[in-house]
């Protein structure tokens, strides 16, 4: 229809540019026209004025108006205007029609009709041969890579990945000398590519695209939305694990037909069910995310299964189950605790990380003023001398409390190798309360003052011996390190019925991006206790008070509440405390695909880039994979290795990167171990709908189009507008435009109308 009025197909005003053929320059007209409606506006308020003064503003507008239109539309066309714009040779240019023949293009979504069929359908209804008279065409078959074919009978759906960004990177390298005119691509937008999630195509593909200009033509198949399904869309778990730690994980999903159902989120470690939680599914196509605390069990590398269990009338039960592999480690890190006076909280911290093996609590207590009673040792001549004054016997510790110890027992280098240790090394720092720490301990006037994760309160004696009971905010509620019991409201409950605190600080007021897990209830007062905040590459936190021996000796008998939170707070304080070896990968989990990037950050003991190591990673995997992989130094950033490898075969895989000194004798700088799998045939389970905000992102980004299949009548008409491959200009005049004779005879009429019916003639 729209052609029937302009004579032009709608790319070539889209793409088009407007220009004035005439020999007399633009701004001429501009001004004759703004002359004419100038003369007009006065010649009309005159004559209409002493015709018919009763005449309403308005209506002396619309004739106004009208005979404006007119004039402008005629000094228009004696300009002669007209479309200047790009078409494609004839039979000079190659048409790529890709098809995706990944699995979910054999879901049969549309009238018991698979998407594959719908497209091949689309395809020999007069699409393909109408280009194919038009130009040079060639067909692909695209999923995990891209095919050319012969013809559309060497297609079929079950490839199992989809790559479209690889894939059309993978076009525009074999087709660079040749003339490609446009790519058409049939599918239904899934993009299962790691890293990109299904949700968008790299830049890098957009800008290969871009720079030949080569315009993407997506035609979309598939439904929108599925009718009844539950999908698990992602899992967010650690990639290491402490042997026997309760862990915290984030379980995001998403139903399409089942909101307000009860469905039940379950956890395995192989056949073993370690969790299991009822919940209640949020509104259609709302992502909610739920969280899982279990027991992480024995060292060793594992694969856990997350699934969501399955609902009556599902129509995708293969979407219901994810998996992540995780290590879990039984190695000690050790703590160095500094206690400026014998006190009970001393004793009870001590007595609770006895029975946590991966705790190893290096203790100096100030027993006197030049008196310090050690515990715990590695070796006899450790802290012989105090608190560290060397930055490499510093830095190895994963962890340090700080009890009731004023500022100034550090020097002032002690107090910046402190700074260091959180800022640089990225370690965990926690401060106790008591009646020489915090503001009574002049922390709050010291350089450290940055580390807290408060505002102290000026003045000191701000170490109280009230009462107060314990209540956790709700930041506390969600988080590991307080969490006594699984359920949320039963757990807050235990926390109110804990014994109360007998000493504590006025920890002050929390800094912005610090967290208060607990407060303390004082009364009318109500005050900070467990506040945590990030620091640099580290971790602080304050725990104000130096009384919660009470719990161990004022709770039941067997009560593991005062030895399950020390646990679970010291080992958040060095949760994330590294080595001088720190591996990591950008997914541990590959769909479909085998490729591996590696990535190492090496430091040595004073925890500065080693840039000058030797690196290596020891892989082993399925069916008796062993590989050394050697390990190269990124050229941006100092210190940092990088490897690529490829899994050939699905199953979980261990990698254990090393680093050695350059120097001779070569010694070992440290090592770090990751899990990751390779998982083949899934991914096409995931995101089964059509993802047509992709297929629209790619054509907007690339000047093409997104079309519905019953629209490709008009494609191989459309598709010759382009400036990629050999292309021409042509002028497409606009003066013999149906539209503008409608117009010429339009105007004038409903003018002569409408002053009629006015009593204006």
């Amino acid at each position: 229809m729209f052609q029937v009025f302009f004579k032009y197909p709608i790319p070539v005003f889209t793409k088009g540019r407007f220009v004035l053929l005439g020999a007399w320059p633009a701004w001429v007209l501009l001004a004759l026209i703004a002359a004419a409606v100038a003369g007009l506006a006065l010649l009309i308020l005159w004559r209409l004025r002493q015709d018919a003064p009763k005449l309403r503003s308005w209506q002396v507008g619309v004739i106004w108006g009208t005979q404006s239109a007119l004039v402008a539309l005629v000094l228009l066309l004696l300009w002669q205007p007209a479309m200047l714009v790009s078409e494609l040779s004839s039979q000079q240019n190659i048409i790529a029609v890709v098809v995706d023949d990944s699995r979910s293009m054999s879901i049969a979504d549309s009238d018991g009709k698979t998407r594959e069929a719908g497209a091949l359908a689309a395809l020999q209804s007069g699409v393909l041969d109408g280009l194919k008279k038009r130009f040079q065409t060639r067909i692909y078959r695209l999923g995990g890579q891209l095919t050319r074919v012969d013809g559309p009978e060497g297609i079929a759906p079950a490839d199992a990945a989809t790559h479209i960004g690889d894939s059309l990177k993978q076009l525009l390298s074999e087709t660079t000398d040749l003339p490609v005119g446009a790519i058409v691509l049939l599918s239904d937008g899934g993009e299962n590519t790691a890293g990109m999630g299904g949700s968008g195509i790299g830049l890098d593909a957009l800008q290969a695209l871009r720079n030949r200009q080569i315009p993407v033509h997506t035609v979309g198949f598939g439904k929108e939305e599925p009718a009844r399904d539950v999908e698990m869309e992602d899992v967010s778990v650690a990639a290491s694990a402490t042997a026997n730690a309760r862990i915290v994980t984030t379980v995001s999903l998403m139903q399409h037909g089942y909101a307000g159902q009860k469905a039940t989120l379950t956890v395995r470690n192989g056949d073993k069910t370690v969790a299991a939680r009822d919940i209640t599914l949020a509104a259609d196509g709302h992502i909610q995310s739920e969280p899982l605390f279990f027991p992480i069990g024995a060292a060793g590398a594992r694969t856990l299964t997350f699934s969501v269990e399955p609902l009556a009338g599902e129509e995708n039960l293969s979407n219901n189950t994810v998996t992540r592999p995780i290590l879990v480690s039984d190695a000690k890190r050790k703590i160095l605790y500094v206690e400026g006076e014998p006190r009970w909280e001393y004793k009870f911290i001590r007595r609770a990380e006895d029975d946590d093996p991966t705790i190893q609590l290096v203790c100096m207590l100030r027993t006197s003023e030049n008196k310090i009673y050690r515990q715990g040792l590695s070796d006899p001549n450790e802290l012989a001398d105090g608190f560290p004054v060397r930055v490499e016997d510093l830095f190895g510790y994963s962890g340090i409390i700080i009890g009731s110890v004023a500022a100034d027992y550090f020097t002032p280098l002690q107090q910046e190798m402190l700074r260091e240790y959180v800022d640089r090394r990225g370690g965990g720092v926690l401060f106790l309360g008591g009646q020489s720490s915090l503001s009574d301990g002049g922390w709050g006037a010291s350089s450290m003052n940055d580390l807290l994760p408060t505002f102290l309160p000026s003045g000191t004696h701000n170490f109280l011996r009230n009462s107060a009971t314990v209540e956790l905010t709700q930041e506390g509620i969600d988080s590991p390190i307080t969490r006594l019991l699984d359920d949320p409201v039963k757990n807050a409950e235990r926390w109110k019925k804990l014994t109360y605190l007998a000493d504590y600080e006025d920890a002050g007021t929390p800094k912005p991006g610090a967290t208060v897990l607990a407060a303390l209830i004082a009364g009318r007062r109500t005050l900070p206790l467990l506040i945590t905040q990030s620091y640099g590459h580290g971790r602080t936190a304050i725990m104000a008070t130096g009384g919660t021996w009470r719990w161990q000796m004022s709770e039941a008998l067997g009560d593991p509440s005062h030895e399950l939170f020390w646990q679970q707070l010291l080992r958040w304080l060095v949760a994330e405390s590294p080595g001088p070896v720190s591996a990591s990968m950008p997914a541990r989990v590959l769909m479909d695909q085998g490729q591996v990037q590696l990535t190492a950050q090496v430091r040595d003991r004073q925890f500065q880039p080693a840039a000058d190591a030797h690196v290596t990673a020891h892989i082993v995997g399925p069916e008796g994979l062993n590989a050394m992989v050697d390990m190269t130094p990124s050229q941006d950033t100092p210190g940092q290795f990088q490897a690529e490898w490829t899994a050939e075969k699905p199953g979980p895989y261990l990698a254990e990167v090393t680093a050695e000194s350059a120097g001779k004798p070569a010694q070992e700088l440290g090592s770090s171990a990751l899990t990751f799998q390779r998982e083949d045939g899934v991914a096409e389970s995931f995101h089964t709908e059509q993802n047509r905000r992709l297929l629209e992102q790619l054509a907007s980004s690339t000047a093409g189009r997104y079309w519905k299949p019953s629209e490709l009548k008009d494609l191989p008409r459309d598709i010759s507008f382009s400036e990629a491959g050999i292309s021409v200009r042509s002028t497409k005049e606009l003066w013999d435009m149906p539209i503008v004779f409608l117009l010429l005879l339009g105007l004038p009429i409903a003018e002569w109308l409408l002053r009629r019916k006015w009593g204006v003639l």
